[in-house]
């Protein structure tokens, strides 16, 4: 999906968005939120309508960005699983830099659901290592897991630190901490390891400054689908766009 040229971000502007997503995933740790299976999914009723895949669907008449806020706000009411978390961390540190007027404007019929996410987010896949930098979503692969618990295939987890991981479910840990958390839940007996993939996501960050820019709004094809969702997986690389 093509929205024309950006201009580089503005390092400032870059700079201050990645620190607030390590700060909304540093409060999403202390937030009282469970971790859970699609099935076992929980969230608030005043806000969000549960769905039959798990997923919450913004109601009727419900500002997004009060929606994401509530998730932080009232966390013992919630229960998803980590790739959800991951899209709720963005959009609160969105939310954070953009306002609550633009955020509102362009996070219209918002439905969390895995990686399910509001192009408007427009996120972009690296493929080094070397390149991930603190507030990037990372994934913790576990390719040996026990078939009985798909939930431990892997970790997506914010990049806290060059070696501090936030993952839904595991809470902030170095890498080895989280490798060896994903390792007790491997077949027995085997001996392949969970790893820390080469894979990093994080939003386009000039895209993000452009929504915030009341004067110039977001390049015209943004405008054009401005309820557009994106599905991705970090971890296998699969995209789709509906």
């Amino acid at each position: 999906m093509g929205y024309g040229y950006m201009a580089p971000a503005d390092p400032a502007f870059e700079n201050r968005m990645r620190g607030e997503i390590i700060a909304a995933a540093r409060a999403m740790n202390v937030g009282g939120t469970d971790f859970s299976t699609f099935e076992n999914s929980r969230c608030n009723p005043m806000y969000w309508n549960r769905t039959a895949n798990g997923g919450f669907e913004l109601k009727a008449n419900v500002a997004p960005s009060a929606a994401i806020n509530d998730i932080f706000v009232n966390g013992q009411l919630y229960a998803f699983e980590c790739a959800m978390a991951m899209v709720m961390i963005l959009y609160r540190a969105t939310i954070s830099m953009i306002g609550e007027a633009a955020f509102n404007r362009y996070f219209t019929d918002l439905f969390l659901w895995d990686w399910n996410y509001d192009s408007n987010l427009k996120l972009i896949t690296t493929f080094n290592q070397s390149e991930l930098r603190p507030g990037d979503v990372v994934y913790f692969k576990n390719p040996d897991h026990d078939p009985s618990k798909p939930e431990w295939q892997g970790e997506n987890a914010i990049m806290l630190s060059n070696d501090s991981f936030y993952g839904h479910g595991l809470g902030i840990k170095s890498a080895a901490q989280m490798i060896t958390s994903l390792n007790r839940e491997r077949v027995p007996g085997s001996r392949t390891s969970a790893y820390l993939t080469d894979e990093g996501l994080h939003p386009d960050f000039a895209y993000i400054a452009s929504l915030g820019n009341s004067r110039l709004g977001p390049p015209a094809a943004a405008k054009n689908n401005p309820k557009t969702a994106i599905y991705t997986r970090i971890g296998v690389r699969s995209y789709i766009t509906r």
